[in-house]
């Protein structure tokens, strides 16, 4: 097992939204505040900081994960998306565009992780259930919608990707 000195910065080099990054952190140092504070992508939120709200999540090695329960040092290598990484060319994705859509945003705050969960979701299930979109989103806390326009938002963007073929 690798030992880290405690008291010092480590290299941490990371792939991210299909990048090569390259940072330093403690090696307590959580992957939310790596990606904010060290790499500059604000677009992941911190809000309870214990992996419940769902806000910092992100993809690591093509799965979603809350940011704040892991940390930096043990992404060593891996390959992260974060919210930044969903725009392609300029233009929304797919998913965003069903957001704007269904005005799935209300204060903003928590969306970025719910897109990222979604996305990682809709990957691994294309005709999803409004069943199975809602028990998806129960692992994020949304305080401001009644999360309505985001399960709508979510099951019309598996229809615009199944159309669209992809």
């Amino acid at each position: 097992m690798l030992r880290l000195k405690s008291d010092a910065r480590h290299p941490v080099t990371l792939e991210v939204n299909g990048q090569p990054r390259i940072g330093q952190a403690e090696p307590r140092r959580l992957l939310s505040d790596f990606l904010r504070h060290e790499l500059g992508l604000y677009g992941t939120h911190v809000g309870c900081e214990h992996g419940v709200c769902g806000a910092c999540t992100v993809i690591v090695d093509g799965r979603a994960v809350r940011s704040c329960t892991q940390f930096a040092v043990e992404c060593d290598g891996a390959a992260v998306r974060t919210v930044e990484g969903l725009v392609g060319q300029g233009e929304l994705d797919i998913l965003q565009q069903a957001f704007r859509q269904h005005h799935a945003v209300q204060c903003g705050f928590c969306t970025a992780g719910i897109l990222m969960s979604a996305t990682d979701f809709l990957g691994r299930h294309p005709n999803p259930s409004e069943v199975e979109v809602r028990d998806m989103l129960s692992g994020h806390i949304c305080r401001c919608t009644g999360y309505y326009p985001i399960v709508a938002a979510i099951l019309e963007a598996a229809r615009a990707i199944r159309d669209a073929g992809g």
